[in-house]
């Protein structure tokens, strides 16, 4: 027999049962972004692959181990997008929406691709909410990066559930002093760092110290402090943004340690963690990344987003029990027809109903069947209520509503009556 034919591993199909969830915290975050003033943006998954090792940096992991790269019929090297900042500003650039200093306030939604070790909460396709802000470079637009994903956290019901982490890396030069001490300290004690760390110490410095190695962390408690290399620009837009952040009474926790994984960060970079999914803790993470539009071949243009992963707050759902009931509950309002004149007029009943009231999840049976197997179909949809067309009702132009959660009688209400009587039972149910 042929092989039988399956997802590519790591990539997962999202089922009609699970799809409820995404589309409810789908739906949350683009509302919420809507009413601060964000637009939506939406780029190809597939861009050059030289876009990636501009803007990425070409020693990183994600460059070096995990894209998907392939060469077109053209000869031209491809890449799936790995993370949408890249193509965010190349979309940005081609099109001018930066020139002239245009303050752009965007973000988009969609799947990302690298080739990682498959776990729970981190997959080869996963999806991610990115928000990215161009030609604002105050603590401002920082904190107020930071202040929707706390107040997401709160409609969501998870917010005593993640932390916020804090750091500041500092201008290119800055960093560059610190990366120069690092590299020093590290370099006298090259023998007690992990085989990963020792070659990140030669490619990417900064990355030994997000290390998850405990021989290697117990190095870092003596190693130099960005902090005390920081320039007077960064220490004062990091003062800003604190001061901003304790007036709206957010928390958060300095981490010296925090870098990012990508070469284009500076100044402020923060992460949203949690303890509540195992090895796969951040659930939303960005920073500010004021010379990649330049380093990308545009004009010097300040820029700041994060990016949210979809999945993993979907498990942060999961896990913490924060499932609306009417998210699991995807119909409101089963109706029975019985014969095929009671078929007719339930067709053009429903729509009247659904006319009068456009939100209401009303499912008719399709298919025929007897009392009991309609019922049945009925209460295995989930719905509140049944509706029942039969002959009788018919001939009086009534139907039948029949609680099927909870307490209450069967009643009997006129056609005319029906889309009322719903909105009540419904906002009751």
């Amino acid at each position: 027999m042929s092989k039988s034919l399956q997802a590519i591993r790591g990539m997962n199909d999202t089922l009609p049962e699970q799809t409820p969830l995404w589309r409810y915290l789908e739906s949350k975050v683009s509302r919420l972004l809507d009413n601060y003033g964000y637009k939506q943006i939406r780029m190809p998954i597939v861009e050059f692959t030289e876009l990636f090792k501009r803007s990425i940096g070409e020693v990183t992991d994600i460059v070096e181990k995990e894209m998907y790269t392939f060469e077109d019929r053209n000869g031209d090297s491809l890449t799936l997008r790995p993370e949408g900042t890249a193509a965010c500003v190349r979309a940005v650039l081609e099109h001018g929406l930066t020139g002239g200093g245009q303050v752009q306030k965007l973000w988009y939604i969609g799947p990302m691709f690298r080739h990682e070790r498959p776990q729970k909460g981190r997959y080869r396709q996963f999806h991610q909410i990115g928000v990215e802000v161009f030609n604002l470079d105050g603590p401002d637009i920082d904190a107020e990066l930071i202040v929707l994903t706390w107040r997401l956290w709160g409609e969501l019901g998870i917010r005593d559930a993640v932390k916020l982490e804090l750091n500041s890396l500092g201008t290119s030069e800055a960093r560059a002093r610190y990366r120069a001490a690092l590299v020093e300290y590290l370099s006298s004690r090259l023998g007690e760092l992990d085989e990963d760390s020792q070659r990140r110490l030669k490619s990417n410095p900064l990355r030994v110290l997000d290390t998850k190695n405990a021989d290697t962390q117990a190095v870092l408690v003596d190693a130099p402090k960005m902090v005390d290399y920081l320039d007077e620009e960064s220490r004062v837009h990091f003062e800003g943004l604190k001061a901003r952040l304790d007036t709206a009474g957010i928390p958060y926790t300095i981490n010296p340690k925090l870098v990012r994984g990508l070469d284009y960060y500076s100044k402020t970079v923060f992460e949203w963690v949690t303890d509540k999914l195992g090895a796969q803790g951040t659930v939303c993470a960005g920073g500010r990344y004021d010379g990649l539009v330049e380093q990308m071949g545009g004009k010097p243009t300040s820029g700041v987003g994060f990016a949210m992963g979809i999945e993993r707050l979907i498990l942060m759902l999961e896990t913490l029990e924060q499932i609306p009931e009417e998210i699991a509950r995807q119909v409101d309002v089963y109706l029975c027809a019985f014969g095929e004149a009671a078929e007719l007029a339930a067709l053009a009943l429903s729509e009247r109903v659904r006319d009068q009231l456009p939100n209401l999840r009303l499912q008719i049976n399709a298919g025929a069947g007897s009392f009991k197997s309609q019922f049945k179909k009925a209460d295995k949809s989930g719905a509140l209520y049944a509706l029942i067309l039969g002959d009788d009702e018919l001939a009086q132009q009534v139907v039948g509503v029949k609680p099927l959660r909870g307490q209450g009688e069967q009643q009997t209400i006129a056609w005319d009556a029906l889309a009322e009587h719903l909105a009540i039972c419904i906002v009751q149910g």
